[in-house]
């Protein structure tokens, strides 16, 4: 019951708060935020982000489909169906390290894409403070 009291007793000081603060705080951020997103080095960032993201989308499926081909080929190969069969698993396997491989590269640019990208909307923030 305390709990209760305690959380209705919060949530009523909250919204007399923000309430005072009102629109006008909330212009007050909103121009702030507008301001560093439109820098330089964070719209260089999202350019880097989009062009990562495109490349990323094409990097994936086009190392899914080069292996399911490699995969079919095998299988019509040459040879008794044990051994088509036992071609077709082994390359099979070897395909499902290039796609984690694949993944992983795509997984680690990204990473390192968004890492970038906050340092910069960081550096930009700092500097539009400071301005």
């Amino acid at each position: 019951m305390r709990g209760k009291v305690g959380l209705v007793v919060g949530l009523a000081a909250g919204y007399v708060l923000g309430s005072r603060a009102g629109r006008e705080r909330y212009e007050q951020i909103k121009s702030q935020w507008l301001k560093v997103w439109n820098t330089p080095p964070v719209q260089k960032q999202v350019g880097k982000a989009k062009e990562l993201a495109k490349s990323t989308a094409m990097a994936l499926p086009s190392t899914l489909w080069d292996s399911a081909v490699k995969v079919v080929k095998s299988a019509s190969s040459k040879g008794s169906a044990g051994q088509k069969l036992d071609a077709a698993l082994q390359t099979a396997k070897d395909s499902a390290d290039e796609v984690a491989k694949a993944a992983e590269t795509s997984a680690k640019a990204a990473k390192d894409a968004a890492e970038d990208a906050l340092d910069d909307i960081a550096k930009a923030a700092r500097d539009a403070d400071g301005a």
